[in-house]
Parts: C-alpha cells; sequence; structure tokens
C-alpha cells in the first residue's frame, strides 16, 4: 500500500486534497493520481480556467502523478484550431506540462461503440421527437417527465436507426440518441439524457468523417475511464451531472473515474461566461481576445500579470465547496507584491503636455549621467544610467503655483529633488497668452548631486522626470476594470451596458531611454514607472512608437473610492 506523502507546509489540506489522501491511503487505483484538464476548444481561457489548471497540475505534482490535458472536441460548429493553440500556449506559460496530449476526438469509435452497447443493452433508444417536444418531455423539477412514444423500440430497430443516424441518411434535428434512465427521477439530468445528435459540420481534427457527435455528459466520464483518470475534478455546476456521470461508468463497466466538484471562481466587476467573452470580442467592446481588459490569459499576461502572480492567486483563494465572490483586488495585490519585489523602478512623464523645466545656471549644451538604483527592494539589481541636461519634462500636477499646506512637491520658491539628480529651486513661472503655465525657471545646486551630496540642504520632495533632448515619445495604454459594478452576473441589466466607459485611457508619455532599450532587447519584461503604477512593454510597440501598458496601479484606488462611498 503506498502512504500518502506529508505534507511540507503548515497549510490544511483542502477537501480534494483530504480525498486523494482517503484514496491513497486506502490503495485505491494502486495509490496513482492522475488527473485531466478538459478545456472546449470553442474560446480563449479565461482566469477561471487558470485556477482550474493550477489545481489539476498542481494535484498531480504534489502526488507524484500525471496530468492529461484532453481537449472536448465534441461541437464542430464552435472549434476550432486557434483556440486549441492559443489553450497549450496558456497551460505552458502558467508553468505546466501535460503528460498525454489527447482529444475526445480520439475516442468517436470507442464512444460510438459505447452508445451501441448502451442500445444492445435496452438502456438507450433512438428518438424522433423534435427538440421542443423532448424538453416539455422532462417535465420540471417538482413533476416527472413523460416517457417518449419512442422509448419502448426494440434493439435491433434502435441499433438500425443508430446506424442510418451515422451513416447520414438523416438531416440535423431528425432524430436523437437518448439514454434510457429514469424519467421520474428528482435529479432532472436522469431524464433519458440525450447522448448522440445529428450535427452535418466539418469537424477541425475528423474532418467530415462523422455526422453524429457525442454529447459533453456521455463524452466526459466515458473520455476520463478510457485514460483511466482518477480524480476527475469539475466545477460545482456539475454535480447534478455527477450521478450520470457514474451511471454511465457502472453500466458499460468501465474504469471508475471519481468525479469530484468544487467552486468555480467568480471575480468582481469581471464576467466570466465564454459566450458573453466572445460576444465582447465579435461586438468589437474590446480589441480581441487578448485585450488587456480582458480576464483571458492571453489578456492579463498581455497586460503584465506573471505566471507566478496567477499562481499564487489560485493558492490564496484556495478550493471551496460553495460559490463565492472573490475581490478581483487580491489578484491585483499578487501581481503588486510580485512586481514591487522585482521590478526596475524608471522614469516616465504620463502627460499630454508636460511642464517644461529648465535650470537656468546649468550650462547650454553640457548633459551628465546619472547613476539611479533600478530597485531599492532588490540590492542586486544594480543601477543604470540616466542622460541629465539643462532641460527636463516633470508632471504637470508636480508643480502648483498656489499649493496647500503639506504640498511637499515644486512651487513658486520651493525646492525639491530631482531623482536621482539635483535640488532645484523654482524661480519663475512662465505662462502664455491663455494663461497656462508652459515653463519653469529653476536654478540647481552644484553641490547637492544624488550620491555626493555636501549642499547641507534637506528637501521633503522628491520628483520624477525625464531629460528632454534624451526623451522618446511613448504611446501609454492606462487600463481599468472593464465593468463598472461589482458583480455583472446579478445585475438584471444587459451586461454590455456595465462596461466601464473608463476601462482604458490612451495618453502620450515621454520615457527615459533606457526603458525602451531593455524592454525593446527583451531583457526586462515589467517596470515600475515611479509614482505612478507598474507597466510592461505591448505587442503593438514599433521601433519609432513604444506602446506600454499599464498592469496594474502602485495602489488600490478602488478600494479607497468604495471607502468614501
Amino acid at each position: 500500500m503506498t502512504e500518502a506523502p506529508k505534507d511540507s507546509s503548515e497549510k490544511s489540506l483542502n477537501f480534494i486534497e483530504q480525498f486523494v489522501e482517503e484514496d491513497i491511503a486506502s490503495g485505491k487505483n494502486g495509490g496513482r493520481v492522475h488527473t485531466r484538464f478538459p478545456p472546449e476548444p470553442n474560446g480563449y481561457l479565461h482566469i477561471g480556467h487558470a485556477k482550474s489548471i493550477c489545481l489539476n497540475f498542481g494535484l498531480a505534482d504534489k502526488y507524484g502523478g500525471q496530468t492529461n490535458l484532453r481537449f472536448d472536441d465534441t461541437n464542430p460548429v464552435t472549434e476550432d484550431t486557434e483556440y486549441v493553440d492559443s489553450i497549450k500556449n496558456d497551460v505552458r506559460w502558467l508553468g505546466f506540462e501535460w503528460e498525454n496530449e489527447f482529444y475526445a476526438s480520439d475516442y468517436f469509435d470507442q464512444l460510438y461503440e459505447f452508445a451501441e452497447t448502451l442500445i444492445k443493452k435496452g438502456l438507450a433508444y433512438v428518438d424522433d421527437s423534435t427538440a421542443e417536444e423532448i424538453a416539455a418531455q422532462k417535465g420540471t423539477p417538482t413533476e416527472p417527465g413523460r416517457m417518449s412514444q419512442y422509448r419502448d423500440r426494440g434493439v435491433d430497430e434502435n441499433l438500425d436507426l443508430f446506424r442510418r443516424m451515422k451513416a447520414g441518411d438523416y438531416p440535423d434535428g431528425a432524430k436523437v440518441l437518448r439514454a434510457k434512465v429514469d424519467m421520474a427521477s428528482p435529479n432532472m439530468q436522469l431524464r433519458d439524457p440525450i447522448i448522440y445528435r445529428i450535427k452535418h459540420a466539418h469537424h477541425h481534427r475528423t474532418g467530415d468523417t462523422w455526422c453524429i457527435y457525442p454529447m459533453y455528459d456521455f463524452a466526459h466520464g466515458q473520455s476520463d475511464a478510457i485514460e483511466h483518470i482518477t480524480h476527475s475534478l469539475c466545477t460545482l455546476e456539475f454535480e447534478v451531472h455527477r450521478p450520470l456521470y457514474e451511471w454511465f461508468i457502472n453500466r458499460l463497466e468501465l474504469f471508475p473515474s471519481r468525479q469530484i466538484e468544487f467552486a468555480r471562481l467568480n471575480l468582481t466587476y469581471t464576467v466570466m461566461s465564454k459566450r458573453k467573452l466572445k460576444q465582447l470580442v465579435e461586438e468589437g467592446h474590446v480589441n480581441g481576445w487578448d485585450d488587456p481588459r480582458m480576464p483571458t490569459i492571453a489578456g492579463i499576461r498581455r497586460r503584465g500579470y506573471t505566471p507566478a502572480s496567477i499562481r499564487e492567486f489560485a493558492d490564496r483563494i484556495g478550493i471551496a465547496k460553495r460559490d463565492n465572490l472573490i475581490d478581483v483586488g487580491l489578484l491585483e495585490f499578487c501581481i503588486r507584491e510580485e512586481l514591487n519585489k522585482s521590478t526596475h523602478r524608471v522614469m516616465a512623464v504620463l502627460d499630454e503636455k508636460p511642464l517644461k523645466l529648465v535650470i537656468t545656471n546649468y550650462e547650454v549644451g553640457r548633459e551628465e549621467i546619472m547613476r539611479i538604483e533600478n530597485n531599492p527592494e532588490d540590492p542586486t539589481a544594480g543601477e543604470r544610467d540616466v542622460p541629465f541636461s539643462r532641460e527636463v519634462y516633470i508632471e504637470r500636477d508636480d508643480f502648483m503655483e498656489n499649493p496647500p499646506k503639506k504640498f511637499f512637491r515644486l512651487f513658486p520658491g520651493g525646492m525639491v529633488r530631482l531623482k536621482g539628480a539635483y535640488i532645484v529651486k523654482c524661480d519663475e513661472v512662465v505662462k502664455d497668452n491663455a494663461g497656462e503655465i508652459i515653463e519653469l525657471r529653476c536654478s540647481y545646486i552644484p553641490e547637492s548631486r544624488s550620491g555626493s551630496d555636501t549642499s547641507g540642504i534637506n528637501v521633503k520632495g522628491t520628483i520624477h522626470w525625464v531629460s528632454v533632448p534624451h526623451a522618446v515619445e511613448a504611446e501609454v495604454r492606462l487600463y481599468d476594470r472593464l465593468f463598472s459594478v461589482e458583480n455583472p452576473a446579478a445585475d438584471e441589466r444587459n451586461f454590455q451596458e456595465l462596461i466601464n466607459p473608463n476601462s482604458l485611457d490612451v495618453v502620450r508619455a515621454f520615457v527615459e531611454p533606457a526603458l525602451v532599450e531593455a524592454a525593446r532587447s527583451g531583457s526586462i519584461r515589467n517596470f515600475q514607472f515611479m509614482r505612478k503604477g507598474y507597466f510592461i512593454l505591448d505587442s503593438d510597440s514599433t521601433a519609432e512608437r513604444p506602446v506600454f501598458n499599464r498592469t496594474v496601479t502602485l495602489k488600490d484606488s478602488w478600494a479607497k473610492e468604495a471607502k468614501k462611498g
């Protein structure tokens, strides 16, 4: 008998791990742990799938087992190889590798034989009823169903009709194959469910070989059994399907995979319905499946989230038996916590009309290289060269002509340190004919250079800057939450009406040259724009115009607004 491995951490086991350890301790399945991740290739994976990926692969890894990647490709109308490729890319990006790559379509021949076996046992029949008639026959949760007039067809007639369905003798919807279970069962899933339907459609893997396709409830459990999956992990909506899952396995006398259900991920300010996500893409509310506002793994990857942050998030939310709503702020906390420790701090002025600061007592044409630390949280991150000159850009909100108390940035007669450079004093404010401030004339303290300051002057404020002659113009996309209500799924309005109109703000920025060079070379992926947030170079960037996406702000501004409310 194989002993369950000891948990090296102090963290208690979740209920699925408890089930697994009970099975291992009892010697069930020889102590094996074999899971599977079974996505349907009809769209891109989202953060909810990431939770399931981490669970399935993580469980197998913890107990020395294996995980299969199996595509549930039983509906040729909605599936595409684009989705297959994106799913494989997402799983690998999260840091996991599957033991075997399978498709439900690999088992079409076996599944067909299983269906014939049920017919021969008198447990399945061909029904000519329409979809509307079958729905009416099912009854209601409080009233039993009515048996179809075709339920008592003989075995030979059912075999002949089913084989003719397979041969393509009938149009779509003309007939279905139903399992003969229990029309009076209080579980609606057991009221003679459809297990095969006619669908004359080209399949992305089997072409036009098949014109009948198995339903999910039939294909899923039997695929698990064929692969000898020991623990089939599903979300809670499949709990009512479990009796049917076990009914098929028992009647066909197959390997007894164990289905266990857990709560799916519901995230605030987010929709997780693949149908709704597809609608957002097709109706142009977002710019594709990998739009950084989307909760797809492709979208959050493009936004700048890391595999480690997603795995940490999945670990923090844990595995529950009951559905709940997780604050998206926790996901943002996970990426902030990681990026705070790992990212280089760089300077970028995010302003359509940045404020020019001219240092009048700094020689015209003179330039210096300032050595600025990359990350105060990481002493090994080193320093970088930042060019400094007589003219620099600063943020407009770092200057106020009539400042309130405790404003420690720049104002007339005030002094501030330019990050990694000198202390400057504002001597003059220059305005245009409309009265708008266009330039600050300042003087610098030569003895105040950072790292060798002998001026003896202490200032309370430090601001970031970018040298005007060295500044690289960039496009910066400030992403925010896609929906403006906490729980879009619970709102009675059409979900498109709930889209946050401020979910994307595109601004012009000026960034230090080292930032662009590092991003383009790929030597650094994520950055912290000092005092602004965390950013990543976007795939839309060109040599002439880099584009940066905001991953997340430095602080949770939504939580702050909620407290005000």
